[in-house]
C-alpha cells in the first residue's frame, strides 16, 4: 500500500498535471482508485498543493535571495509569524548552525527586495540577518 502511494507521489512530482487515467495505467490501478488515493493523500497532508514551475526565462525576471536570520530564541514564534505575513517571503526554515532561520525571498525589483530585506531586519526578535542574492540556478529538481 505504501509503495503504491510512494510511486503515485513520484509520478505527481514529475508532472502534477498528468491525467488520472494515465497515472492509473502506469500504476496498474483503476482510475477511481487513483482518484481516491490522491484525495486521501491531500486530506492527510502528504500532498499540500500543486504548483507551477516557471521557465528559466520567466524565473530570471524575479530577484531571489537567501536570508540567514539570527533570532532571539524567546521570540522565534513571533519572528516566524511576522515573516509569514510578508508575501515576498516565499519560505522560512529553521536551521542548525550559526543561524536560527533561513528565508527565501522573491521580489520583482531591487527596490522591492531592499524594502523586504529591511522589513525582515526590523522584525521584532530578529537580532541579525545576512543576505545573499541568487545570481543563477545551476539546476533544480
Amino acid at each position: 500500500m505504501r509503495d503504491t502511494d510512494d510511486r503515485l507521489l513520484a509520478l505527481l512530482k514529475a508532472n502534477a498535471r498528468e491525467p488520472t487515467a494515465s497515472l492509473a495505467r502506469k500504476l496498474g490501478l483503476a482510475r477511481s482508485t487513483v482518484q481516491e488515493r490522491i484525495a486521501r493523500l491531500e486530506r492527510e497532508g502528504a500532498i499540500k498543493g500543486y504548483t507551477v514551475r516557471l521557465s528559466d526565462e520567466a524565473e530570471t525576471r524575479r530577484l531571489r535571495a537567501i536570508v540567514m536570520i539570527t533570532a532571539d530564541p524567546k521570540q522565534a514564534d513571533r519572528v516566524s509569524g511576522e515573516l509569514k505575513r510578508i508575501a515576498d517571503v516565499r519560505a522560512l526554515s529553521a536551521v542548525s548552525g550559526a543561524y536560527d532561520m533561513m528565508a527565501i525571498v522573491e521580489a520583482d525589483t531591487t527596490a522591492r527586495m531592499d524594502a523586504v530585506l529591511d522589513r525582515i531586519g526590523k522584525a521584532t526578535g530578529v537580532a541579525r540577518t545576512v543576505s545573499s542574492i541568487i545570481l543563477s540556478e545551476k539546476f533544480s529538481r
